[in-house]
């Protein structure tokens, strides 16, 4: 079952995230690039393995093996992706804020949509 609900959650996160970077505004390009960034950390973090309730290296009474071991790594790319996430994303604010300072709008072309 908790397969599942993380299966949903990194298909909802990914799927907003792909439309909101397709948008033809900037912060919803951002935004669409923070939600894909997470749906990937979730992902990353769900090849770890997705036991509840039990101990997150080593379990008691299981010989302590590479065979009962729950790797680490999985923990260590998602923080990794988190602070450099949060670098990227902090340079394309910046990014926005001079693009909007230079062209006067905010959309990805520099241009407004004529109706």
């Amino acid at each position: 079952m908790m397969e599942v609900v993380i299966a949903v959650a990194v298909g909802v996160l990914g799927g907003s995230g792909v439309w909101l970077v397709l948008r033809p505004r900037t912060f919803q390009v951002i935004m669409g690039l923070a939600l894909f960034a997470y749906a990937v950390n979730l992902f990353i973090f769900s090849m770890g393995s997705l036991s509840v309730g039990e101990e997150p290296v080593i379990r008691p009474g299981v010989p302590a093996d590479l065979l009962h071991y729950t790797d680490p790594m999985p923990q260590a790319l998602v923080l990794t992706a988190i602070v450099i996430s949060f670098a990227t994303t902090a340079l394309f604010l910046v990014v926005l804020l001079a693009s909007r300072g230079m062209t006067g709008s905010d959309h990805v072309d520099g241009r407004e949509e004529e109706p």
